[in-house]
């Protein structure tokens, strides 16, 4: 298993992991993964060069950032893939000078199961919840997003 580095080569790959969770992504999701993936970090998981997960992180001035998008293949989830991948994303970026990311998800109060093992996830990692917005723009109202923070480093 190796994290590494996004290429283009992977778009189909990381693609595909999308169209795989229909759960967590509406169809419009590809468009914009594959658009986020030209403009910003990305980075996969691979097991023997297949991959099967991936996470884009997009910068928010210089010592903060974005992660836009995380995901493991359905049958690989909770074996700790998301871990290691989440894991080498946060170290990079507090290599970079990073000091604080955020994470937008779906708020519990919501009441859609699915994404109670992806707050759970991203508390597990220590990210902490600081607030609810609804509607947030560019997301569909009565989709609550749960914004979360994380820091790597000091900020003041």
């Amino acid at each position: 298993m190796v994290v590494r580095p996004w290429s283009p080569a992977d778009l189909d790959a990381c693609l595909g992991v999308v169209a795989g969770l229909p759960d967590f992504f509406t169809p419009d999701v590809a468009g914009q993964v594959a658009m986020d993936l030209g403009r910003h970090r990305g980075w996969v998981i691979a097991d023997g060069g297949e991959v099967v997960g991936f996470a884009v992180a997009a910068a928010r001035g210089s010592r903060g950032a974005e992660m836009l998008w995380a995901a493991v293949e359905a049958s690989r989830r909770g074996q700790g893939l998301g871990t290691r991948l989440l894991g080498r994303v946060l170290d990079d970026l507090a290599a970079g000078g990073v000091r604080v990311v955020l994470a937008k998800t779906l708020d519990g109060s919501a009441g859609y199961p699915p994404y109670e093992a992806t707050r759970a996830f991203w508390e597990g990692r220590g990210f902490v919840q600081v607030d609810t917005i609804d509607p947030l723009p560019g997301w569909q109202p009565g989709n609550p997003s749960a914004i979360y923070v994380a820091a790597l480093g000091p900020t003041r």
